[in-house]
Formats: C-alpha cells, structure tokens, sequence
C-alpha cells in the first residue's frame, strides 16, 4: 500500500466520482480506477460501489478513508515541520471556513494578509461548521473558523467574533413594528433556517425548545441572502447575526432585537498538540491583531 493510493482514494471519496477525481489530480480515468482497484485487491474488500454516475463508497470504505484522511494529515504535518525548516519567507495554509462566516468577513482579511505576506498561499476551502471542526480534527485542514462552543479539550481557541443574533421578519407582519420580541412568541411562526451541518442550526433550535416549543421549520440553506429574500417575499422569518443583517437592504424586512441575548461568536481553532506553521502562527497573530 502507498500513501499516494490513499490520496487518490481520498480524492475519489470527496468528489463522489472516479472521474471528477481523476480531472482534479490530472490523471487519466483508467489509470485511477487501476489505482484504487489495486489497493481494493491488497485490502481484500469493495472499498468503492461504482455506477454510472457516482462512486459511493461501502462500509470499509469510509473506514479506510478516515485512516486516509489521518495518515494524509501527518505527511502535510511533516512536510510543513520540515518547510519551517529550510523556509521562514514562504508557506501555505489550508483553511476550513463556513460559507456564512467566508462570505461576510474574510474577503477583507485575505485581501490585507496577502499584502502583507504575499508568499504565503491560502487554501481556503468551505464546508458547514460542524465539518471545519472535523476535519481540523482529523488533519485536513491546519486551521479552522467556526461557531462556538467548541470542546476545548480537543482544540486551542482563539475567539475573533462576538456579536447577537436578530429576527427578521416581512414588513406587514404582526410582530414588525416591535422593538423586542420574546423568542416564545415565535411558537406559531414558520421559519427559514440554517441547514443541520451549521451550529447556528443547533444554538437556534436549543433556543426555541428553551422557550417551550420546537421550531416549525418551512426551508433550510446554508445562504444568509436566499434566507432574507425568502423573508423579503413573506414566506417565513429567520434569526441572524448582526453583520448579516447589516447587510440587508431593503425596506420588506424588519429587523428586531430578541429578549434572549443569543451571541454568535466566531474563533480561530487549531488541534491541540498539533505543530502548528509558520505562516499558520503568523495567520493567527495576523487575524488576532486585526479583529474581523
């Protein structure tokens, strides 16, 4: 077995398909099915059920890909240890970040950290909360953004953001000319919310059943715009963190300050007893010094 059989087995397992696979690793087709069916033979087991449109993978698949995934993680940690080494001027960083928080605050900060360090390359790749927080877990990426609370015993926090959530709700609705509203007044209201990989999906619906009752849930999204045009066009409300809702620009929604002080705070994580770059050290002073 070798670990460039486990890489591209990896990459088979993330884009669902040997031959988006294999159009990523500019490989031909044949020779990654070859590949995989090798390491399959070795191992004795159907790692991949293949058809005609997807390759999903079987139950000793997904075993063999979290190995995959922790063994990858060490040969980047390794090489990253030795770059350190031989290269303080230069380094890369692979980034988890939920679409949410990627598209809000981070286009500003890529854009002052790459002037700053222009030679150092950010990988930045968007997954919902809960797989940042995973996969910095297991090795794929070397630093994360998410939503706390996160377990810290896993991982070493550096808080960013601290802001409260609002609710929005259309223009002629009952409640739009309130300045605070009690989250158990909202027990008969239909909602647009988060989908479940998001922990703003879990900290909201914690909140409701607090207040006696569980959510009527009409539409789920990972995109805080579709969210306020489906609130704009009166099919439902939704709660959203204060940036967002700055960001909101028409006259058919109304936004409301909730009884409840939910905060939505954001942080930099990292796995603890991980060796950190670096340009990843430098990342994390960098945002620390400049909060979002």
């Amino acid at each position: 077995m070798e670990l460039r059989q486990l890489k591209l087995f990896s990459e088979v397992a993330k884009h669902k398909s040997i031959t988006k696979a294999a159009e990523a690793m500019h490989l031909s087709q044949p020779a990654l099915s070859k590949s995989i069916m090798a390491l399959e033979e070795e191992l004795g087991m159907t790692l991949i059920l293949r058809t005609n449109k997807t390759s999903d993978l079987t139950d000793a698949g997904r075993v063999v890909l979290d190995y995959a995934q922790k063994m990858n993680g060490l040969v980047d940690e390794m090489k990253t240890t030795l770059n350190d080494m031989t290269d303080l001027t230069r380094g890369q960083i692979n980034i988890g970040l939920p679409p949410f928080i990627g598209s809000l605050f981070f286009p500003r900060v890529m854009a002052k950290f790459h002037h700053t360090y222009p030679n150092i390359e950010l990988n930045i790749t968007e997954y919902g909360g809960a797989r940042v927080v995973k996969s910095v877990e297991e090795g794929e990426f070397e630093l994360g953004v998410a939503v706390l609370p996160i377990d810290e015993q896993l991982f070493d926090i550096y808080p960013i953001v601290e802001e409260e959530m609002k609710l929005l709700v259309y223009k002629d609705h009952r409640l739009a000319k309130r300045k605070v509203v009690d989250i158990g007044e909202l027990k008969d209201e239909e909602f647009i919310f988060y989908h479940e990989e998001f922990a703003l999906n879990q900290i909201m619906r914690n909140q409701c059943i607090a207040a006696g009752f569980e959510p009527k849930i009409l539409f789920k999204s990972s995109q805080w715009d579709l969210m306020t045009e489906m609130v704009a066009a009166n099919l439902g409300i939704t709660i959203l963190p204060h940036s967002i809702c700055n960001r909101v620009f028409t006259s058919d929604i109304e936004v409301i300050d909730l009884k409840q002080k939910i905060l939505w705070r954001l942080a930099v994580l990292t796995k603890k007893d991980r060796y950190i770059s670096n340009a990843g050290r430098t990342f994390i002073d960098f945002i620390l010094k400049d909060p979002l």
